[in-house]
């Protein structure tokens, strides 16, 4: 069984559209929205979906993926953010790669939800990543075992780079697989930053983390 964590701030312009996708893919398994504390109607557009589980958590991606993590009950975990859509066949796919017993998560193909070719760019160059370093982000919907989930001990409650922080432990322990189905997420950071700041942005704080810049002091940056 897989469980669905969808981590939520302020979400209610993207929320229904990424729980009706799921549903339309005939998924009727487990879906919980961990709600860090929106001023919005986030929480009341979640309650309105059936068997879709609501709960409050702490402000914070990590944070709340380890609570709908420890409210889940299917034996792998996959993360969504709430203004990401996977593509139709993603179900079939995910079950596919985790025959494989050496797998012990992944995420899906990154793509972006506008049609101008300059964000093909931006696409190629995450496809580039993954295939040499075996390396999505969290906007890839990743995935992964619970049981192996619990054995790293969830997510790292940090401000920024957590996805990154809990493949690198994974990536310890077996296979990641980078899945050809996209996670299409909104455009909406590149459009309002604009692409090559953003770009910048993302490849300057990767850099930081590497040289061992805290997560704290990265957040402050990424997010000004």
């Amino acid at each position: 069984m897989t469980s669905i964590i969808i981590p939520v701030l302020n979400e209610e312009l993207h929320l229904t559209r990424c729980i009706d996708s799921l549903r339309a893919e005939g998924f009727s398994e487990e879906i919980i929205v961990a709600d860090g504390s929106s001023t919005d109607r986030t929480r009341e557009i979640a309650l309105s979906h059936p068997n879709v589980t609501a709960i409050d958590s702490l402000k914070g991606r990590g944070a709340q993926m380890n609570a709908g993590s420890a409210a889940a009950s299917g034996d792998i975990l996959l993360f969504l953010h709430a203004d990401t859509i996977l593509e139709h066949g993603w179900a079939k796919e995910l079950g596919s790669a985790l025959d494989d017993q050496s797998v012990v998560g992944g995420a899906f193909s990154f793509s972006i939800d506008n049609p101008s070719a300059k964000y093909r760019l931006v696409e190629a160059w995450v496809r580039m990543r993954c295939r040499i370093f075996s390396l999505p982000y969290g906007d890839q919907a990743i995935f992964i075992r619970k049981s192996v989930f619990q054995t790293l001990g969830g997510y790292k409650e940090i401000p920024l780079m957590e996805d990154v922080d809990i493949i690198r432990r994974m990536k310890k322990l077996g296979r990641i697989a980078v899945l050809r189905k996209k996670a299409v997420t909104s455009g909406r950071r590149w459009i309002s930053k604009g692409l090559f700041r953003t770009a910048a942005i993302n490849q300057l704080t990767m850099l930081l983390y590497h040289l061992g810049v805290s997560p704290e002091r990265l957040a402050r940056f990424y997010y000004q």
